[in-house]
């Protein structure tokens, strides 16, 4: 079927989709190749095709979503690209979407930044029985990413998004909140999260940071705008992708995210885990999106032994280990060591909620806030011995950088 690709109200490129595929099999006349997906370069006069059904496939929930299995029998559907058709690809992160040819759709009618929007898919993919033959599919929840549980739901007026924990501790919504309150210690910009119950299992809750002028552009977006060569490190990359396209503050930007994920042994900041955002009407860049997505830390599938010998830590989304990817900071004087000083009460509180006790019991929070305060002893060292920065080596470098796969059944 014919479609426009659209950004807001301006069309972009003439585009054939097969609708049971969702794949994009034909690009034809080029409008606007400005508004372009970022990433996607023009070959010989053309659009590649390649780079833009990769664009759009990376819109899609993964394959890999936990409960997504159910989700599609209950839909009776195959595959969750064939979602993307039936809500116009539109999101919550960016202002792109597809128009019918011959539609009387516009950007103004179907936006989802301000117009409601169907909970029935997010209902599905919470396991919720609905009627298939009477689902509305106009939702944000058809093209948002990650493979953690999750929907969006319009509170209170503003447009928020749900997330869940994995087995068996249910731990990344209190992650999310701890991160934030260290990164609010510390001066960092960030999506600050809170946590809900449902049904007696924990949700962590943020409102979107993207508005109708704005949008949100993947790290993996960016890197995508120039060829990496071998010799060049995956950090020295993006900052070098950054500076082309004019993102300012980028290294400031990188060495707060790094510092915060050392301090609380993130394993998962792949590179849709963070990025920079534009102006949706000027396409300015406005420099890096707060940090958010932090909640796959702090030991979380580990178990309290495994979390006091800091064990199997996997690291994104430069380098492999933690401490490799701390020797790309350039500046630690903008750390106030003291505000650190309550992080184990922080952490402390934050996991002894009443009904958290279900997950989470006391052994596993003193190894959980005693390894951070090691981490932040350790960090006051480093920052002291400042070693020299070591950009542009490759070694350790992250060669997969894909999202963390979460199970959802419990360990024996």
């Amino acid at each position: 079927m014919k479609y426009i690709l659209m950004h807001k109200r301006t069309a972009v490129a003439d585009i054939e989709i097969d609708d049971a595929a969702s794949y994009i099999q034909k690009i034809n006349t080029v409008f606007a190749p400005e508004l372009l997906p970022v990433g996607v370069p023009i070959r010989r006069g053309a659009a590649d095709r390649g780079a833009l059904n990769e664009w759009w496939t990376d819109r899609s929930i993964p394959s890999s979503r936990s409960g997504i299995r159910e989700a599609l029998e209950a839909l009776d559907i195959t595959s969750t690209k064939m979602l993307l058709v039936r809500c116009y690809g539109l999101s919550l992160s960016d202002q792109y979407w597809i128009c019918p040819e011959g539609s009387e759709l516009t950007w103004d009618k179907i936006n989802f930044f301000t117009n409601d929007f169907s909970d029935d898919i997010g209902d599905v993919l919470f396991g919720k029985n609905k009627n298939k033959n009477v689902l509305d599919f106009c939702s944000p929840d058809n093209t948002s990413d990650g493979n953690l549980k999750k929907r969006w739901k319009i509170i209170d007026g503003k447009r928020c998004l749900v997330k869940g924990g994995s087995n068996p501790f249910r731990q990344q919504p209190f992650n999310e909140v701890i991160a934030g309150e260290i990164m609010k210690r510390l001066g960092i910009p960030h999506v600050p999260y809170k946590v809900t119950w449902n049904k007696g299992a924990p949700y962590s809750v943020c409102e979107d940071f993207v508005g109708e002028e704005t949008e949100l552009i993947p790290a993996w977006r960016i890197i995508q705008t120039q060829k990496k060569s071998n010799s060049t490190s995956v950090y020295q990359h993006f900052v070098n992708c950054c500076a082309s396209l004019g993102i300012k503050e980028t290294v400031s930007f990188l060495d707060r995210m790094i510092v915060l994920d050392y301090i609380i042994a993130n394993e998962d900041r792949h590179l849709n885990n963070f990025g920079a955002l534009r102006n949706a009407e000027t396409l300015e860049w406005l420099g890096m999106a707060p940090i958010y997505d932090s909640g796959s830390s702090l030991g979380y599938d580990k178990v309290a032994g495994q979390i006091r010998g800091e064990l199997d830590i996997e690291c994104k989304p430069f380098k492999k280990h933690h401490i490799e990817q701390l020797k790309l900071v350039s500046d630690f004087s903008w750390i106030d060591f003291s505000r650190l000083s309550d992080v184990e009460e922080l952490i402390t509180m934050t996991l002894s909620a009443d009904e958290a006790k279900e997950y989470i019991d006391t052994n596993r929070i003193k190894a959980i806030a005693e390894s951070v305060s090691r981490r932040i002893d350790n960090l006051k060292k480093i920052a002291v011995q400042h070693p020299q920065v070591q950009r542009n080596s490759t070694e350790d470098d992250v060669e997969e950088n894909i999202a963390r796969m979460y199970s959802s059944k419990t360990p024996l």
